[in-house]
């Protein structure tokens, strides 16, 4: 959308330029922030024009509330070094995990500024367990090389289940909840991932159980999808 003419007058040359920078730096999607807010444009107010000795000039109120969107939409942006660099891991992770993203066992999405990976459990646990024997531990194999020498970014290790009870035989061993399931296999992943390379002070292990299903929970097909651990390689600081 034109942003340059609005019904109350052009907007300042030094906030025309504002919209320039939100293209070069995050993509011109992020121009609907601002264009967003546009009827929101109803009074003028006097502000100083920066730079301009001695004068005022009157900018409608868009003008604010565009800087203020702007501002927003930046905060959220990644710079451009950092966007090529978890380009180019999604592009590897992708080629690595060809066959398993193939046959539905691994979910790869890339974000502006993040990765996650879905790995479902099922390729890396025996049913009830959090132990990765050594060909499940081989599928890890596939993704520490490519984190492991360059990967900058912190990685949050989330683990999660179905919504089925735990039985007596994993209470029998102390777990007790889902919660506690999907921590210990998000541990497992991150211990795995630390002897292969990884920095372990950019990793951060989660459980959240039954929370977050990416399926429903009442087909067998729909609970092998919640079963799942997720890598997301961010580019902000780790969860707290």
């Amino acid at each position: 959308p034109d942003l340059h003419s609005q019904p109350n007058g052009p907007l300042p040359a030094w906030v025309r330029s504002v919209d320039v920078l939100v293209t070069v730096e995050c993509g011109s999607a992020l121009l609907s922030t601002i264009a967003a807010v546009r009827d929101m444009a109803t009074s003028s107010v006097p502000i100083p024009e920066p730079n301009t000795a001695g004068s005022n000039v009157s900018m409608n109120k868009l003008s604010l509330v565009c800087i203020g969107a702007t501002a927003l939409a930046l905060a959220g942006c990644v710079s451009a070094s950092k966007y090529d660099a978890l380009e180019a891991q999604y592009n590897q992770l992708n080629q690595s995990l060809s066959s398993e993203v193939a046959a539905g066992q691994v979910r790869i999405t890339r974000f502006q500024g993040a990765i996650k990976v879905a790995i479902n459990s099922e390729l890396l646990f025996p049913s009830g367990g959090w132990q990765m024997p050594p060909a499940a531990a081989q599928e890890i194999t596939k993704i520490a090389p490519i984190l492991a020498p360059n990967v900058q970014e912190h990685i949050n290790v989330d683990g999660y289940t179905d919504n089925v009870p735990i039985g007596p035989e994993l209470a029998a061993q102390g777990v007790t909840t889902n919660q506690q399931l999907s921590l210990k296999r998000a541990q497992t992943v991150t211990q795995f991932l630390i002897q292969s390379g990884v920095n372990p002070s950019l990793l951060t292990a989660q459980g959240f159980g039954e929370a977050n299903p990416v399926a429903p929970n009442d087909t067998p097909q729909g609970r092998a999808l919640n079963r799942r651990v997720e890598l997301n390689i961010a580019s902000t600081a780790p969860r707290s």
